[in-house]
């Protein structure tokens, strides 16, 4: 399964506009990869520029917090992927515990998790 997560500099989960890394991880050979995140420092559309980019890498799933996405964001992945949900603050900490959480994966999210 290939699984998408917007990161900062420290690794940490951010809102899509605010995470200047995408990273892509391949669960079965644990490969990562590292792309620029289009969105990055954007005032406006920064979310949904983000989400483009996410989109134009078939990822199976996206890790997402609250407050990752917006309206616009999740509506425009919204049947195009699934999306784990996670407490977790670091992508290391998610790292660790992927196998247990691709069981968890979601078609869609409770509005909380994207609202604005």
């Amino acid at each position: 399964m290939k699984v998408i997560a917007v990161v900062d500099e420290e690794n940490y989960i951010t809102p899509l506009e605010y995470g200047n890394s995408i990273m892509e991880i391949d669960s079965e050979s644990k490969e990562i990869r590292e792309y620029e995140n289009p969105g990055f420092g954007a005032p406006f559309g920064g979310k949904e520029r983000a989400m483009q980019g996410i989109l134009g890498l078939n990822a199976d799933a996206m890790i997402v917090k609250e407050g990752v996405l917006c309206p616009g964001s999740y509506h425009m992945s919204l049947g195009k992927m699934k999306y784990i949900p996670v407490e977790e603050e670091k992508l290391d900490d998610v790292l660790k515990n992927l196998n247990e959480l691709e069981g968890k994966t979601q078609p869609e999210l409770d509005i909380t998790m994207w609202r604005e």
